[in-house]
């Protein structure tokens, strides 16, 4: 165990951190920041009638809502506050850092998935780094890789811990046994998993914008009861950023390593998970659906992570002096203190709702690893869905340690997997990109043909599966 967490520790210190600033700082500059001089155009996701879907994909709308799905969750609650607690008010600065600079390699990774999509037997999409790399740069084995660590990193390691938060703090707020919640928890999700992805997009459609504007407005409440106190806040995450409050974490280089790391949990910028989902939407332009996921980082981390760490540091389970609980504990004990004992159930019931999505996401990601086996057959599917289910049932009543920290180093080497296809593509994605300004430029709405890109840019047999009639 102890050598598991040292290599895990190292690889996201040392490794991870590095590769994922590169990244995003080549995409960024190279696009000349092109998540924030197109992000208007980015909130026309929710009205632009071109980006509706077919009976061939999902809308962009739902694809967004799916992948908001999986990246507000845990991490929105308890992952801010083990932040705060290891890296200081200053790890949430880094924490915005890699936000910003993760909308640009979000939407790149995403348009991507877009370019290098299959169609199913059922005229739906699938797609994803596994496909990128196939397709995209005719690699045979690191996609292979790719696929088994993201069937086992979120869709067992992931699921299992969801199950056991949730629980835990139903148990907590309610008094609800853990093996009572687990059961209803598991036959949930049965209903969700079997209903495949649109299923999916649907259910998504309906809670994430619930429960979005559910824990905004009540961070919102908290935030307008304790206005005078969010100025030395922000001053704090400032100053403690750049190791000036040393009585705050452990330093500069802590708040860096926990607000790098935390943020990535967070919004997933680079791992490769959500273009997954991304691939799965019909849209005219590989572009449109990358700056649709661009937003989804925005909202993660820049509104609800600083929403749940002001709440923190606005109450006395914040404190100079290091803090006697952690984690979603934290988060519940902040909330409860400005609001009333109520709080401590809102947040439970908000962790209900984050995690009951976020399971159904990591699901889709673990089939599309598994359809990416075309030999494997859809009986493997529902063989892992069972899986899931027994997983989650069985996680419910279990401590996680080890397993959260296998999921810690499968989702390093996944990210390495994915960053190390999206740095070989950087040529395409820049033409992807001009293709598009072009086209707005002049007026036009983006539409995608085969001629935008150079022909050895991408195996000619699949086109006939996009952006085709």
């Amino acid at each position: 165990m102890s050598l598991l967490i040292t290599a895990t520790d190292w690889l996201w210190s040392y490794i991870l951190i590095g590769v994922l600033l590169a990244i995003g700082v080549r995409f960024t500059l190279g696009s000349r920041g092109v998540q924030l001089r197109l992000f208007k155009r980015t909130l026309a996701v929710f009205s632009s009638i071109e980006w509706q879907g077919s009976e061939r994909g999902i809308s962009s709308l739902q694809a967004l809502a799916v992948s908001v799905a999986g990246r507000v969750g845990g991490g929105n609650i308890a992952g801010v506050a083990v932040a705060i607690t290891l890296g200081g008010p200053g790890a949430l600065f880094w924490m915005w850092l890699i936000a910003l600079l993760g909308m640009a390699t979000s939407l790149f990774e995403c348009a991507l998935a877009q370019l290098y999509k299959r169609r199913e037997a059922d005229k739906t999409f699938r797609g994803g780094p596994a496909y990128v790399m196939r397709y995209g740069l005719g690699w045979k084995v690191l996609p292979v890789i790719y696929s088994l660590l993201l069937l086992f990193t979120v869709g067992f390691g992931f699921n299992a811990v969801q199950s056991y938060v949730v629980t835990t703090s139903i148990e907590s707020a309610f008094g609800v046994p853990v093996h009572v919640s687990g059961f209803v928890m598991t036959l949930v999700m049965a209903v969700i998993l079997f209903g495949g992805i649109r299923r999916l997009a649907r259910v998504s459609e309906v809670v994430v914008p619930f429960m979005v504007v559910g824990y905004l407005s009540l961070a919102i409440v908290v935030l307008v009861m304790n206005v005078s106190e969010i100025p030395e806040a922000l001053r704090l995450i400032f100053s403690s950023a750049f190791g000036m409050e040393q009585a705050f974490g452990g330093g500069m280089a802590a708040a860096i390593a926990q607000g790098a790391r935390r943020g990535l949990f967070s919004n997933e910028a680079g791992l490769g998970t959500v273009p997954n989902v991304a691939a799965a939407a019909d849209v005219p332009h590989p572009i449109s659906q990358g700056l649709v996921q661009s937003l989804s980082v925005f909202i993660d981390t820049i509104v609800l992570c600083t929403a749940t760490a002001l709440i923190i540091m606005m109450s006395s389970t914040f404190a100079s002096e290091g803090q006697s609980v952690a984690g979603v504990a934290m988060t519940q004990m902040a909330v409860a203190e400005h609001v009333g004992p109520v709080g401590e159930a809102l947040v439970s019931i908000a962790l209900v709702l984050f995690a009951t999505t976020t399971i159904a996401y990591n699901s889709f990601l673990g089939e599309n690893s598994i359809a990416y086996f075309d030999r494997l057959g859809r009986h493997a599917v529902t063989v892992f869905r069972m899986c899931i289910l027994v997983m989650i049932a069985w996680a419910s009543v279990q401590d996680l340690g080890t397993v959260f920290g296998f999921a810690d180093l499968t989702m390093a080497l996944l990210a390495l997997t994915n960053l190390l296809a999206l740095w070989a593509l950087y040529p395409i994605a820049m033409h992807l990109l001009k293709d598009y300004e072009q086209q707005l430029a002049a007026g036009k709405s983006p539409q995608f043909h085969c001629d935008s890109l150079p022909q050895e840019s991408i195996d000619p047999a699949s086109w006939p599966a996009r952006y085709k009639p």
